[in-house]
């Protein structure tokens, strides 16, 4: 026999199975997100049943204290929500949401023992937004929708796809120091359009709200890698691209500003019966509820309560009853007291603070997994001004795992430079 067939007919080792295996799983959790009927968690789904290997491997994690801060965080999030839920006696599916945030540890520790290759990681989300926006396309100018939408509500359609143009951004860094970084760059730049288009054709307007301080970060940490000159091309060319999309009716850009300010007029009118004026009222009646109960809340239960007891008095409208606060930390005050806002702002923070650290990491590799690590809960409290995006499984899913994968591929490449905390 050969030297080659006998290198053939040799095993595949643990550990290459292992990351070939997370590297699918999380090529399509950025590849097929929304494009198919519960996209986010097919392939957060194959971390966590890939996890279940490690009971049987036991390989070694060498964990640090960050990762068991980031892991707490998670936990406790988790098993307090659950906590206040079985104290109120809320229904099983109460349960749902929150308890998904606790499966992301067991994906984390998987993700740190099998690290994915960065390329698919990275590929996955080019593709995501490019099959998501040739999506969009499709139905806002050949079928004539108005807001483009998918398998999800359409604000979380838009804002999801924004995220994966923003972590495309993110990548850059990632991108300029592989063989063909110029390839690699302008696939990624493709990815960041792309992702950028299928929100602006969704027409959700809460996501653009923090794209301001989006791009300051990704200066902070890319602008000194680039010369002057590209700079200022680069913000002209943003600048020009912007009037454009602005002005052209196709994208809806123009019609949706000026229907936020038209809102802001008819609610000072008292008209509350339009998509803004709506969010407000919400905003005013979870206010005057937290006013009641700031330190223990309202519960799961008791928020639609007294929400309908203020419908009834004709503080707020039948709407806001029935709907949740559409403001993340206004909604979890409301409902959860004192001790659920506080788990939230942990939950945004410390992955927060853990990743900005390595912003000026000197390895591109490793500073574009924080960069895009720091991005997502920048992203998600941009998100949550007018979405309680947790009451959703697609924003619980994408938050909770992407940040577990972020960070076990950021923790990999640490090691592998022997930059262990």
């Amino acid at each position: 026999m050969n030297q080659s067939a006998s290198m053939a007919c040799q095993p595949i080792d643990e550990t290459t199975l292992g990351r070939c295996y997370s590297s699918l799983a999380v090529f399509l959790m950025g590849a097929i997100v929304l494009v198919v009927p519960s996209g986010y968690t097919y392939g957060a789904g194959l971390l966590l049943l890939g996890s279940l290997i490690l009971l049987y491997l036991r390989p070694a994690l060498h964990l640090q204290q960050e990762d068991r801060q980031l892991m707490a965080v998670l936990a406790m999030y988790s098993l307090l929500f659950c906590a206040q839920l079985w104290l109120e006696g809320a229904d099983a599916s109460a349960f749902d949401r929150p308890s998904r945030f606790i499966f992301a540890v067991p994906v984390l520790l998987f993700v740190l023992a099998y690290p994915p290759r960065l390329a698919l990681l990275w590929s996955g989300l080019v593709v995501g937004g490019l099959l998501t926006a040739g999506w969009a396309v499709w139905q806002k100018l050949f079928l004539g929708i108005e807001r483009a939408t998918g398998y999800t509500y359409v604000i979380q359609f838009g804002n999801i796809s924004m995220l994966m143009g923003i972590f495309c951004l993110a990548g850059l860094g990632w991108a300029a120091v592989q063989p063909r970084a110029r390839s690699w760059m302008a696939f990624m730049l493709l990815g960041a359009l792309a992702g950028m288009l299928g929100s602006l054709l969704s027409g959700s307007r809460g996501g653009w709200i923090g794209l301001p301080l989006i791009f300051w970060m990704l200066y902070r940490a890319y602008g000194r890698e680039v010369r002057r000159s590209i700079r200022l091309w680069g913000l002209a060319l943003v600048c020009t691209g912007a009037v454009l999309l602005y002005s052209l009716p196709q994208t809806g850009l123009h019609s949706r500003v000026q229907q936020a300010f038209t809102d802001i007029e008819l609610f000072q009118q008292g008209d509350k019966w339009t998509s803004l004026g709506a969010r407000l009222d919400m905003w005013q009646g979870a206010l005057q509820l937290i006013a009641e109960k700031p330190l223990t809340g309202w519960g799961w239960s008791g928020y639609r309560q007294g929400m309908q007891a203020l419908a009834d008095d004709g503080i707020v409208i039948q709407f806001a009853a029935e709907n949740h606060a559409h403001n993340e930390m206004l909604d979890a005050q409301a409902r959860r007291g004192i001790l659920g806002l506080l788990s939230l702002l942990a939950l945004y923070l410390v992955p927060l603070r853990l990743f900005s650290r390595r912003l000026r990491a000197e390895d591109l590799e490793l500073r574009s997994l924080a960069l895009a690590g720091a991005l997502l809960p920048v992203a998600f409290m941009d998100f949550g001004l007018s979405q309680v995006f947790f009451g959703h499984n697609s924003g619980v899913m994408v938050y909770a795992f992407w940040l577990v994968v972020l960070w076990g591929c950021m923790r990999t490449r640490e090691r592998q430079l022997g930059q262990v905390r």
